[in-house]
């Protein structure tokens, strides 16, 4: 492939890691002749094997009174969902899962769609454990993309929602991202608290996930209920004024029953930024009901809720085409106002699983989902400095306020039927479903958002110094009122889907899958004289995957694969134009933009097959992509993005755990109605980025660990490239971690070591604000076990 050529250090990385995962066969032989590989006999389906590993024995919960009341069936391995891919977690609260000596190492995904281990899954999995989470010091899901590789932020504004935007391999993925498997549509700010592993399915995931999923998709698997008691609390204190405490407890009622319950709270301010700060808190509660050994219920519900101050960043010096921070200018600097400014976000979810084993061979799953989520900002969005003053320590720049009252409901019921079957000695493991869901967006906007200290309150917008901002010192006493006009848009979706695994001798594993899915969705605005416009789009989605992965030895494989998927007009709920995705008059005749990827790579269960190590080449096409000319929207364009991925995952030896990967990308636009967009880079995308995290086992209670993070630089601009720049950086962190007894530990964590003045990411436009992410931060932490 191109990106191949262009990028000859990467490619001799994959060629040598294969060669070196070849060339010691006879040693790697006596090594798998020791032990057959537990995932080869896996009679399960992934989502029925999720709450197997908790239903140990062990518990001092299982009452004999109550066991002796009612017979039960005997508990043998080979009826329940056997063991996953390596040994089963032994610690209470341990990931599900992950490999119990090795937590860094995840061994299958949750989704039910996915029944293989990941070693035999042909196509990049990116998961990321709760113990990475952990150690990486990620509270949110926006700091864990900042040190996940492939992965990029985006902005928001006026016309699309500020809140946790991001692409996956250079592919807007704002709205492919899941929840148990279940869409959390409309763009949403997210904790960390309750979850147990983030999943990043790479390649369009059509099959998997429906709409969308034009580079991938994210699936943030949450903590459920297991039937070990345990409690795990944490406190932390650290600069920036944080203060956060975290509970996860797991109580067994009885045989039957099990309740899990999480708890978070947290004052913080930003680190290298005036006047932000980041307050949250949240709840979730689930049970677990499992009156038969073959069936069970878990119902669930979580809160969060967030209230920040909005920070838009810094301005970007359209003469030397670079963030004014590099030109001097403070990094704390906040082009806001204090005082007006503000941003809450709150997201209600509630579930309802039901699996039932109906016999060894066949099983369903139903999830039931009801949520609900609020984001409410008022922010101050820097805008072009206005240099015309002889002196440039009075050059200004104005504050331009953007707003959004934004409401999403979504009602969503998905159905799994597994078969288990064998033809001509070949084992099938076929998943069959039906979902059926509904997205209700409200958004709306304030007005009158100038500060009355100018003396006007019809026009959005503040007058700054550029060099020493002071928006805190402008009063604001206006009144926070809605235009009261909101634009409402529905989507009805009902999907009909079929995915299939072959696996012919525990050598070669075919996998193919369709999904067909009828969109339907409507858009209505009121105008200023009360005239409603509505306007409507169906589209019916048929997506497709295919692959093939190889055995060369049982811990080595080697796989290819194919897979499309499709972004209807208008799925983007939270966009507001033409270019934000979201139902427009020009749009609504377009057809869906079309992807296809290609993928070829390596899997390897290395050092006693505690380490998961990949290497992938990946091409992935879009055509009819929708593009903005000459004031309206047409379809046709095409672009592509090729490249190489590296990822690790688990321990080399005893004492060192490693996490991390590295993304090459090349991104080229192929076709466009702008002659000059032909032959450009994609626009606000890191092309290269790299991570790793290794924890070192000094003793018994003494670990530390170091992580560094790269992010190339991105160019602006809409679709293709334009000459707007935002630097590329380095960051490292570090941790210390003490275990004083079993049951008590202490952690240190510095991140952003050296204090880089970092970039998330810039708004699109020819003058754009940059985001800046946060500043040299440390915390000290305290976590009780019982």
């Amino acid at each position: 492939m191109a990106s191949a050529a262009s990028h000859p250090a990467a490619l001799g990385v994959f060629a040598a890691a294969c060669i070196a995962s070849t060339a010691p066969l006879d040693e790697a032989r006596a090594q798998s002749a020791s032990g057959q590989l537990p995932a080869l006999n896996v009679e399960a389906p992934a989502e029925v094997r999720r709450a197997q590993p908790a239903r140990a024995r062990a518990t001092p919960a299982r009452a004999p009174s109550r066991a002796a009341a009612r017979p039960r069936a005997a508990r043998p391995v080979a009826t329940a969902a056997p063991a996953p891919a390596g040994p089963a977690p032994a610690a209470p609260g341990a990931n599900p899962y992950a490999d119990a000596a090795a937590p860094y190492k995840v061994d299958r995904s949750a989704s039910g769609k996915l029944t293989e281990p990941l070693l035999n899954t042909p196509r990049t999995v990116t998961t990321i454990p709760k113990e990475v989470i952990a150690d990486k010091g990620a509270t949110s899901f926006r700091e864990l993309v900042r040190t996940t590789p492939g992965l990029t932020l985006g902005t928001g504004e006026g016309g699309n929602a500020y809140g946790d935007r991001v692409s996956i391999r250079g592919f807007d993925a704002r709205n492919d991202i899941y929840v148990d498997g279940v869409r959390d549509a409309g763009v949403n700010i997210r904790e960390n608290f309750n979850t147990e592993q983030v999943e990043i399915l790479k390649g369009p995931s059509g099959t998997v996930g429906g709409r969308g999923s034009s580079g991938g998709a994210v699936n943030v698997v949450t903590k459920a209920p297991s039937f070990v008691n345990f409690m795990n609390a944490g406190v932390q204190l650290g600069t920036d004024a944080t203060r956060r405490a975290t509970l996860d407890t797991n109580y067994v009622v009885n045989p039957d029953l099990a309740i899990r319950i999480n708890g978070m709270g947290q004052l913080a301010d930003v680190a290298g930024r005036d006047e932000v700060f980041d307050n949250r808190w949240g709840g979730a509660f689930a049970v677990t009901y499992r009156p038969l050994e073959t069936f069970k219920v878990t119902l669930s519900y979580s809160h969060t809720d967030i209230d920040q101050l909005p920070d838009w960043g810094v301005p970007f010096d359209t003469t030397n085409l670079r963030p004014f921070t590099e030109n001097g200018l403070r990094r704390s600097n906040f082009y806001g106002l204090p005082n007006r400014d503000f941003q809450k976000a709150k997201q209600d979810i509630a579930s309802a699983k039901v699996e039932w084993d109906v016999t060894p061979w066949f099983n369903v799953t139903n999830i039931s989902r009801y949520g609900f989520s609020v984001l409410d900002y008022v922010a101050g969005a820097p805008g072009t400095p206005v240099r015309t003053a002889a002196n440039p320590l009075l050059w200004t720049v104005p504050s331009t306020a953007k707003s959004r009252y934004q409401e999403v409901e979504t009602y969503a019921n998905q159905t799994n039927a597994t078969f288990k079957f064998e033809t001509f000695g070949w084992k099938h493991t076929l998943v069959t479903g039906a979902e059926f869901s509904r997205e209700d967006l409200s958004r709306d906007t304030y007005l009158a958002l100038a500060t009355e200290a100018f003396g006007v309150t019809n026009i959005p917008g503040s007058t700054l110094n550029l060099w020493n901002p002071r928006g805190v010192d402008i009063p604001w006493t206006g009144q926070f009122i809605k235009t009261g006009r909101p634009t409402q848009v529905k989507v009805d979706t009902a999907s009909l889907y079929a995915l299939d695994t072959i696996n012919i001798q525990d050598r070669l594993y075919l996998s193919g899958g369709v999904r067909v899915e009828h969109y339907d969705t409507t858009a209505s605005s009121t105008a200023t004289n009360g005239v409603v416009t509505t306007l409507s789009r169906d589209d019916t989605l048929v997506n497709y995957n295919l692959g093939a992965t190889y055995k060369l030895l049982p811990e080595l494989a080697i796989y290819a694969a194919y897979g499309t998927s499709s972004n209807p007009s208008g799925a983007e709920l939270d966009g507001g134009g033409n270019d934000y995705g979201g139902l427009t008059a020009q749009n609504a005749t377009i057809g869906p933009e079309k992807n296809k990827s290609y993928e070829v790579g390596a899997k390897w269960e290395a050092f006693d097959r505690r380490l998961l190590m990949t290497a992938a080449l990946f091409r992935t096409e879009k055509n009819n992509a929708r593009e903005s000319f000459g004031g309206s929207i047409v379809g046709g364009g095409e672009y592509k993005v090729e490249g190489v991925e590296f990822s690790v995952g688990g321990k080399v030896m005893d004492r060192l755990s490693l996490f991390g990967g590295a993304v090459f990308m090349t991104s080229e636009v192929t076709k466009s109605v702008t002659a000059a967009n032909i032959g450009r880079k994609l626009a606000n995308v890191a092309h290269e980025s790299f991570n790793i995290l290794a924890k070192y086992d000094v003793t018994d209670k003494l670990a530390v660990g170091v992580q560094a993070t790269y992010t190339g630089k991105q160019y602006g601009g809409t679709l293709a490239a334009n000459n707007n720049v935002l630097p590329a950086g380095w960051r490292f962190d570090a941790l210390a971690e003490y275990k004083f007894t079993p049951t008590i530990s202490a952690k240190v964590q510095v991140l952003n070591l050296t204090n880089e003045v970092l970039y998330d990411a810039f708004y699109r436009s020819g003058s754009p604000y940059v985001y800046l992410a946060p500043g040299r931060s440390a915390q000290f932490s305290l976590a009780f076990k019982y």
